[in-house]
């Protein structure tokens, strides 16, 4: 598999010194808003694009596209 350096994002040297100083609770927690604010608006924008899908669909839609279609 080739990788296309332009989809690898680098983390800028200032934003790891202050993650380095957070603790692992803190950093868990940084990474769980972040994947709730994922789902969240990934959820509300299929909803918007598809009115007449019940729930259920819906869900099944963000897990696939979070998961990357691996469940």
């Amino acid at each position: 598999m080739n990788l296309d350096e332009r989809n690898i994002e680098v983390l800028d040297e200032k934003m790891a010194e202050v993650f380095r100083m957070k603790t692992h609770q803190e950093r868990l927690l940084i990474a769980f808003k972040m994947w709730d604010f994922a789902k969240k608006h990934l959820s509300d924008y299929l909803r918007l694009k598809y009115p007449d899908r019940d729930e259920g669909k819906i869900f099944r839609e963000v897990v696939r596209r979070l998961s990357h279609g691996t469940i």
